[in-house]
């Protein structure tokens, strides 16, 4: 991973995860949506890629300086212009419903194997997802019950993916490179080439690893150090901060080499 200060290329848009990316300690810090804005002010289009849920997108999609948000790890995106919302879903109402119902089988033998887990407050508003909080409104459990969590939707069939908060466990073939390579040619008309050379990924923990694999240009804040010994797939440039102050010190690297 190299210093931030040695990124030198042109980007004109932003692909970011939130919590422990923009957030720090669960809030979202006024020069982090300050951040934002600059992006915007400099004409870089910003898309948060996050594994919180479909109420959430609603709100963070109307009201953030934002150009589309992708939601639930890539089951959804939703992009707010005009004063009209336009809304994808990987999946008809049918199969949502299908795929719940063997969420919720999942989320009994969580919780009958390991009680010290919770399910996530958030999860009243998920369409596709069982996000279950392992240290956000929770003592933080073991690296095995983490584990065992995600071996659990693993014995179901199910794609498990770990956050700085949460396991997030679904039903169906998107992640969030998918969906984030399909909202920008959906909604930008970008090919291939255009999203390598032109987009950059933010990110902080294991389940941002397939877009450190897939994008060109990627970062880190610096809390991305506390995971390095379980991932594979690293971000080319690490901040010097943790969390939100880190995010707002790519975004002024990014900024300066427009």
């Amino acid at each position: 991973m190299k210093a931030l200060n040695q990124f030198t290329s042109k980007i004109q848009y932003v692909l970011t995860d939130i919590d422990d990316t923009i957030t720090s300690e669960g809030h979202l810090p006024s020069e982090s949506y300050q951040a934002l804005w600059k992006l915007k002010q400099n004409n870089i289009k910003v898309i948060p890629v996050t594994g919180r849920p479909a109420g959430w997108c609603d709100m963070i999609a109307r009201l953030w300086p934002v150009d589309g948000v992708i939601g639930e790890n890539g089951g959804l995106y939703y992009r707010y212009t005009h004063k009209k919302m336009q809304r994808w879903n990987f999946a008809e109402p049918a199969m949502q419903i299908q795929n719940r119902r063997k969420l919720d089988l999942i989320a009994q033998e969580i919780n009958t194997k390991i009680p010290l887990a919770a399910i996530s407050a958030d999860q009243f508003c998920r369409v596709y997802d069982l996000a279950i909080d392992f240290c956000e409104d929770i003592p933080k459990l073991s690296d095995q019950d983490i584990q065992h969590i995600v071996q659990i939707f693993h014995n179901h069939g199910a794609h498990a993916k770990v956050s700085s908060i949460h396991v997030n466990g679904w039903f169906g073939d998107f992640n969030k490179v998918t969906t984030a390579e399909l909202f920008l040619k959906n909604e930008f008309n970008l090919k291939t080439d255009q999203i390598l050379e032109h987009c950059a990924y933010i990110g902080d923990s294991p389940n941002d690893e397939p877009l450190f694999q897939k994008f060109k240009h990627t970062f880190g804040v610096a809390n991305i150090n506390d995971f390095k010994d379980q991932m594979t797939y690293l971000p080319q440039f690490v901040a010097s901060k943790k969390s939100g102050h880190g995010f707002c010190e790519i975004v002024d690297q990014i900024i300066k080499n427009q």
